[in-house]
């Protein structure tokens, strides 16, 4: 049995995985605004960085929003388009080690919510807050769009010179709230602040709305189990953000995986015979 390649084409990156079986060999990234440039480029170095031929490859998948404008077979392969949710839904069960029910919270450029019920995906809402909020803030309050310097830079900022915390407007323990939980994001804004604390404002305000609002659907609808999947589950604030949201919700489990960045390209690559349409 050949190799099952899923690509996922965002906006500005490209993702790309594949199975051997079950074995998902070395996923591969590239930045491009072009989606067939960053389709051909991704194909290419997943080729080269695990040792393939393209004869070794039987099927190509594809999802994300560049996807949309690709009417031809890749390298003239079996090549299919999948639906982003069925996606999402799918790389979210691949992390969710045999849960039977939970939901999916893409963080990409905005952010979706899926709940997977007995391996069946149901797209159950979305927030126009993620990715691209922190770049677009960032551009006008950092002067940067560039992802990596702006992680960077919040590692090194302070959010308490940035966020109206609990501790600040009440001298007494409120029940069920720590000190430091956020009164009002971006409320304190002191005149101190530096260029790493706003960095560091601006990437706390969008993961704790993104995890706040999963954990007060997941409760609406009776769902424990959380699995995060896309580029943001690589910043290190997340950790700090689920400790923070777990303290107002408790029941909920957020599942961050080591490869969840990857988690719609893996749904991509796992999709079968009914998500799927064929590119003839």
């Amino acid at each position: 049995m050949g190799i099952t390649v899923g690509i996922d084409i965002g906006g500005s990156t490209t993702k790309i995985v594949g199975f051997r079986r079950s074995e998902m060999l070395k996923p591969v990234q590239i930045s491009s605004n072009n989606p067939v440039a960053s389709i051909f480029g991704a194909f290419g170095k997943f080729l080269y960085d695990n040792m393939l031929d393209l004869s070794e490859i039987s099927k190509v998948n594809l999802s994300g929003v560049g996807a949309s404008g690709i009417e031809r077979p890749i390298y003239g392969l079996p090549t299919y388009k999948v639906d982003e949710f069925t996606a999402n839904g799918l790389g979210g069960s691949y992390f969710a080690e045999g849960k039977d029910r939970f939901m999916v919270v893409s963080m990409g450029t905005g952010t979706s919510y899926v709940c997977v019920e007995d391996g069946v995906p149901k797209h159950i809402g979305g927030i126009g807050i993620g990715g691209g909020t922190i770049l677009g803030l960032s551009k006008y309050i950092l002067n940067t769009n560039e992802i990596d310097r702006i992680a960077e830079m919040a590692q090194q900022g302070d959010i308490k010179r940035i966020d109206l915390q609990v501790g600040d407007i009440s001298k007494e323990k409120l029940p069920g709230l720590r000190e430091d939980t956020t009164a009002a994001s971006f409320g304190k804004s002191s005149s101190r602040a530096t260029q790493e604390d706003k960095a560091a404002g601006i990437i706390h305000m969008v993961l704790e709305d993104i995890f706040q609002t999963a954990a007060l659907i997941a409760n609406g609808i009776g769902i424990k189990d959380i699995v995060m999947i896309g580029a943001l589950t690589n910043m290190e604030e997340c950790t700090r953000v689920v400790d923070a949201v777990n303290v107002l919700f408790p029941d909920c489990n957020f599942i961050i995986p080591e490869e969840g960045e990857y988690g719609t390209a893996i749904g991509t690559a796992l999709a079968r015979d009914g998500s799927l349409r064929e590119i003839k």
